[in-house]
């Protein structure tokens, strides 16, 4: 931030507010804005009930009408996220525009700043969560822990690599993995020679796989005027590549360890300059030789997450409600815990077509649980929707999340 002539500091956007509420004294037109939203998923679907609270209205683009949030969301305009047209129409007269999920050519989004738009992430920010080998790169010049990793073309590569890492390895498509998709556990080149195939000299990137105590997750947002703000430090558990369930605050973590992954988190959202709501994925590893456990990074996402639903119920502030106030510059809410243990387990479609049914005998049977349908069509394994449970028992919260959610999964029947 600059000083102005006079030598004060800057207006925040509390002194921005009052400046503009005293200029449009007597207005008879109200002057909220309006936020375009590329992509209409669950993330989008979820970020209108605080939208309707923050006066905000939101224009989300769609490839479908029956889209999960054009379902719930009136202005919705069709097209693609690679379509450059489509954006400029879902941006048009919007006050900025964010991201319900990173598939978006930077080019598209640079061409939108360049006629305007406030693009918020921007691409710069952006493309390190778009692809994983620029962002081991950039992260190991920063001096961020993680994984050892490489870039590898070909089976010399891969067999070089893990002789330094060891067996097994990981390999991940650089772009567009996602819920485990794109990820293989590798025991030998050999194991990875079909994906080696399919790659075409196209460069992989390969990790060791990291011997964890477990998985953490760290949710941070931050503003363009600086504002910035984390959530506590959750565990996230993971099953079949898929996050089966969060638990905040993560158990027994160590406080100087939650410290440091919180500041890390931080520093990452400043120094990528990301606007909006970021999560940091990591690992939490034992030091080794008595000392303190480590936090190493494995990936960001620049949006809201799913690291990050519990906090509908169980924040002061939603990390739907935090990612509108931060792309739109307004004074960002509390993230402080509203329940001891707040506990979230995603439901996966499974046997029962019919969630409206399972939703009706979840409610009757826990009424303290929440339950957040995304409006999708049921197919094994697709997140149909999430639980959330809390308390001051954490074992009896993660009982009640857990059965709710295998209710409408169909994995229980009563």
């Amino acid at each position: 931030m600059t000083a102005s002539p006079d030598g004060t500091p800057p207006d925040g956007p509390a002194d921005q507010a009052r400046d503009a509420r005293a200029g449009t004294a007597g207005a008879t037109r109200t002057t909220f804005p309006v936020l375009a939203v590329v992509g209409a998923g669950q993330l989008a679907r979820m970020s209108a009930p605080p939208a309707v609270g923050l006066g905000v209205r939101l224009r989300v683009l769609a490839t479908d009408p029956d889209e999960s949030a054009a379902q719930v969301v009136p202005d919705v305009v069709l097209g693609g996220p690679d379509d450059l047209e489509a954006l400029r129409r879902v941006a048009a007269g919007a006050a900025a525009l964010t991201l319900d999920h990173e598939q978006v050519p930077t080019e598209h989004l640079r061409a939108l700043e360049a006629e305007g738009v406030a693009v918020r992430p921007g691409p710069d920010a952006l493309e390190h969560a778009q692809d994983k080998l620029l962002l081991r790169r950039r992260l190991e010049a920063m001096g961020v822990p993680g994984p050892a990793w490489a870039e590898v073309r070909s089976a010399q590569d891969l067999r070089a690599f893990g002789e330094r890492a060891g067996w097994p390895l990981v390999l991940k498509t650089p772009r567009g993995g996602y819920d485990g998709k794109g990820v293989l556990f590798a025991g030998s080149p050999d194991g990875a020679a079909a994906w080696l195939e399919r790659a075409a000299g196209e460069p992989l990137l390969a990790e060791e796989a990291v011997r964890s105590t477990r998985e953490l997750a760290v949710m941070v947002a931050r503003s363009p005027s600086g504002q910035a703000a984390a959530w506590p430090v959750v565990e996230t558990v993971q099953v079949g590549g898929v996050c089966r369930e969060v638990i905040a605050p993560a158990p027994g973590l160590d406080d100087d360890l939650a410290a440091e992954a919180t500041a890390l988190a931080l520093r990452l959202a400043g120094e990528l300059g990301v606007t909006g709501v970021m999560a940091v994925e990591g690992f939490e590893v034992p030091a080794g030789d008595g000392g303190p456990p480590r936090f190493l990074v494995n990936e960001l996402a620049m949006r809201p997450h799913n690291s990050g639903h519990w906090s509908i119920e169980g924040s002061v502030t939603s990390q739907f409600e935090q990612h509108l106030r931060a792309v739109l510059d307004l004074p960002l809410g509390s993230t402080a815990p509203r329940a001891r243990w707040t506990v979230m387990v995603n439901a996966l479609g499974g046997d029962y077509p019919d969630l409206f049914h399972s939703h009706l005998h979840v409610m009757a049977r826990d009424p303290a649980v929440k339950v957040h349908l995304y409006g999708k069509d049921v197919r094994p394994g697709r997140k149909v929707g999430h639980v959330t449970a809390w308390g001051d028992d954490l074992e009896a919260v993660r009982a009640r999340a857990a059965h709710a959610a295998d209710y409408i999964t169909g994995t229980v029947d009563g």
